[in-house]
Parts: structure tokens; C-alpha cells; sequence
């Protein structure tokens, strides 16, 4: 099947994020990764320190956005 060069397949990207800490850094990390385009859906787990996304944006620029406002994040598997 052809796909077109725009066309990116989905993904599931899981994040580390140590610093969050908090309800209030919940909240900005998820307000943060919804506003990236095609970041998709968004899931974040304050216990775990986690956030996934599933859409077609890269992991690198899921890590960069959130590194902006003061979470560095690492990709996990």
C-alpha cells in the first residue's frame, strides 16, 4: 500500500518524567503535550511519573516541549 509523504503511522510514546511531582505538574505536562500537534492522546500517570501519547508526533519532540517548561523527560522502551 502507498502512503503519502505527509502520512505518519501512530505511535505509542511513553515518557519518564521524575520532576512531576505534583497535581499541579500533572496538569502542565498534559496541557503541554495536548497542545503539540499530533500528539494525540494523551495519558499521564502522576504515581508512575509517566506520560504516553498516542499520535503520530516524534518522541524527540515530546521531550523537547516538555524540557522547555522546566520537565526534562526520557523515553522509555
Amino acid at each position: 500500500m502507498w502512503m503519502a509523504a505527509t502520512e505518519r503511522t501512530t505511535a505509542v510514546t511513553t515518557l519518564s518524567i521524575p520532576d512531576m511531582t505534583c497535581g499541579h505538574c500533572k496538569a502542565s505536562v498534559e496541557t503541554t503535550l495536548s497542545t503539540l500537534p499530533d500528539a494525540g492522546t494523551i495519558t499521564v500517570d502522576l504515581a508512575a511519573r509517566t506520560a504516553t501519547a498516542t499520535g503520530t508526533a516524534s518522541p524527540e519532540s515530546l521531550i523537547r516541549a516538555l524540557d522547555a517548561v522546566g520537565f526534562p523527560a526520557t523515553r522509555i522502551g
